[in-house]
């Protein structure tokens, strides 16, 4: 198949999916409070360490109160800071630590949602000191879009460990923390929660093929940039976003610990 046929079937396939998707219709505090009940039930939440930042257009951040955990948050608990992790809004401390999610959006100004979390396969892989590797088609939307950070920072508190951080992101989506987790910085809640999705995922299986003790083959980059940019997709990003904030929800109803304020 030519470049220009393979083309030619992406746009068609653009078409359909024009309007006929499930894009979902929430606030920010509402997306916010989504994105943390979807992380949870893949093993985001285990422990506190982890944070979730929203980038207002008035200069403030939404987050979390420190010390409540993914699974449990509502909108009523979502709270409002200033630039100096000052509560303006809303009940509870914020994290300290997402001062080096400030040190991100200082330096990028198309950042307007920051998640960074310890998913049990994300950390192990980071144990390992490899990078992540884009040898799955599911893989494909870290191909040249996901730094790597090869050693531990120490306890993201300081300015010291936001710089060292940022700089490891660079211009990219996301990064893996060695023997820390990881960390995703896109234009939008959905893209950051649906990337922050994906990479526990490509860890497992990165594992899973490491495993069998086999060599590893990547994938060809040419194609590998056109599944990037493909699943990239705003409407692909939100559809999904949708999807997982759906099963949050329906898992929430079932075990009657949704926050009635959603």
């Amino acid at each position: 198949m030519t470049n220009e046929d393979r083309k030619s079937l992406t746009d068609e396939a653009l078409r359909r999916l024009a309007g006929g998707l499930q894009l979902g219709n929430w606030t920010e505090e509402e997306k916010t409070a989504l994105a943390c009940r979807m992380l949870a039930l893949e093993g985001h939440s285990r422990t506190l360490a982890g944070q979730i930042t929203v980038r207002r257009s008035d200069g403030s951040f939404l987050t979390t109160p420190l010390a409540v955990g993914f699974d449990e948050v509502g909108t009523d608990q979502i709270i409002r800071i200033d630039d100096s992790i000052n509560v303006i809004q809303g009940s509870g401390a914020a994290n300290p630590a997402i001062r080096f999610h400030l040190w991100i959006y200082r330096q990028r100004p198309d950042v307007n949602c920051i998640i960074h979390t310890h998913p049990p396969y994300v950390s192990a892989l980071s144990m390992t000191g490899r990078p992540l590797r884009v040898a799955h088609m599911d893989a494909t939307p870290f191909f040249n879009d996901c730094g790597f950070l090869s050693e531990w920072a120490g306890l993201p508190i300081a300015d010291s460990e936001g710089a060292i951080i940022a700089a490891a992101l660079g211009w990219k989506r996301s990064v893996l923390l060695a023997h820390h987790g990881f960390l995703c910085a896109t234009g939008s809640i959905e893209e950051s929660a649906y990337l922050s999705m994906l990479i526990e995922n490509a860890a497992q299986l990165q594992l899973l093929a490491e495993s069998t003790g086999r060599p590893i083959a990547e994938l060809d980059p040419e194609l590998a940039q056109e599944s990037h940019d493909f699943l990239l997709r705003p409407d692909i990003v939100q559809s999904s976003f949708a999807m997982f904030a759906r099963r949050a929800l329906r898992n929430g109803a079932q075990h009657r610990h949704v926050s009635k304020s959603l």
